[in-house]
């Protein structure tokens, strides 16, 4: 029984020495692992683009709103019930055609009474006519007796007596006052005419405006009277006159664009736009039409109008926009990712790698950018290495494992 126990403790202690023997040398593995690991993380690796040539275009995006080419509230030039209105929300209309028809009583009788007094004036002009044309006959009698009678004294003394002749030349006078007296009525009868008639034509044209038309071509967006309603005459700002109606052309669209201060200088006109409108899903191309050359004091920016041709009636006023304007395009320039730039203010810089793979931070000059890259107009050359990403992870003079990420490097396949 001592001999059996002996091999059993014997046993014991190989087996323990064998589990101590296996645990440190694997506790001894594990610890070079990490040491190897440790030593291998002091070069932190970074990804890198390299400066590289690309055509590089400066958009704007901006909302937008459709706005009618025209808007205009319809009102009417006289004061009058509404007899009639032949329209409503949502008609079309061609431009003159008869929106609503006034009654204005007691501009009808004016009118006739204009007309009245154009009849009047005529025929004292006529009357006018014919005492000037007894006159012209009275003077040419009086005139020829006279001229008789004074040849007849001249020719022979006492033939005639000289009362005869200055009574025949006080009648030559007189038909001839009468005759200049008959000629200023006519020009006054004609005078009272041109009032008559000017008169006339006033309270025709106004009564001509008691049929409230279409300026233009379009749709009625609002309806604001309606049969028998009294309407005030829209010719004052002091009154509060309510219009008839509302119309919009919507044939042909505005975008109207806020553009930034920033870039106003960049815009011109015929500058391709593109234009997204989100509640079509659909996107279509235009052209700057008309800008205002002028900044609104308030909100700094610059109202420019593109337009669209909506005969169709796709769109529809009040939708919103997205809109990309091209405001500038580089051909073969030299440019990197947006993400390696660095900005404060108008300062620009960029960690850049050198042929060590050391960081290296330099200030950078930018021209023209896009949504994804930056020119670069001077502080790099063509081939040269920038990190993108999170500059903040590493500094200057510090060594790194770059891992090229750039379009050429894609294409190759090789990696520094």
């Amino acid at each position: 029984m001592t001999k059996r126990n002996g091999i059993l403790l014997a046993g014991g202690l190989l087996a323990a020495g064998l589990l101590a023997w296996i645990w440190l040398g694997r506790g001894s593995t594990e610890k070079g692992g990490i040491h190897d690991v440790v030593a291998d993380g002091d070069i932190p690796p970074a990804a890198v683009a390299r400066v590289e040539r690309h055509n590089i275009g400066s958009t704007l995006s901006i909302a937008g709103e459709f706005k009618p080419f025209q808007d205009v509230d319809v009102h009417a030039k006289v004061a009058g019930y509404i007899r009639q209105i032949y329209v409503d929300v949502g008609d079309h209309v061609n431009e003159g055609q008869t929106l609503a028809v006034l009654e204005v009583p007691e501009l009808a009788a004016q009118l006739t009474g204009a007309e009245a007094s154009v009849r009047a004036a005529e025929q004292q002009i006529r009357k006018a006519q014919g005492d000037l044309q007894r006159a012209q006959s009275a003077h040419s009698a009086a005139h020829s007796a006279y001229v008789r009678l004074k040849q007849a004294a001249d020719s022979r003394a006492g033939l005639v007596a000289q009362q005869e002749v200055d009574d025949a030349q006080a009648k030559d006078l007189e038909t001839e006052g009468q005759t200049a007296s008959a000629e200023a009525e006519i020009a006054s009868a004609k005078q009272q005419l041109e009032v008559s008639q000017a008169n006339r034509k006033q309270f025709s044209a106004m009564s001509n405006y008691t049929r409230i038309v279409a300026p233009f071509a379009g749709v009625i967006t609002n309806r604001y009277a309606d049969t028998g309603a009294l309407i005030a005459a829209g010719t004052s700002s002091s009154t509060q006159a309510i219009p008839v109606v509302r119309l919009a052309q919507t044939s042909k669209l505005r975008l109207v664009l806020p553009i930034p201060e920033s870039v106003v200088s960049q815009i011109h006109l015929g500058d391709p736009v593109k234009v997204r409108v989100q509640a079509l899903d659909q996107e279509i191309q235009g052209r700057v039409s008309r800008f205002a050359d002028s900044l609104d004091r308030q909100t700094r920016t610059m109202e420019t109008e593109i337009d669209f041709d909506n005969r169709a009636g796709h769109l529809i006023s009040g939708m919103y926009t997205e809109t990309r304007l091209s405001l500038r395009e580089k051909k073969n320039a030299l440019t990197i990712p947006l993400e390696a730039v660095s900005r404060n203010g108008d300062d620009a810089t960029v960690l850049a790698v050198n042929a060590e793979n050391v960081v290296e931070e330099r200030k950078v000059r930018l021209g023209v950018e896009d949504s994804t890259r930056v020119e670069v107009l001077s502080g790099l050359s063509e081939g040269e290495r920038v990190i993108i990403g999170n500059r903040s992870e590493y500094h200057n003079g510090e060594k790194i494992q770059p891992k090229d990420v750039s379009a050429r490097a894609a294409t190759t396949g090789s990696e520094s």
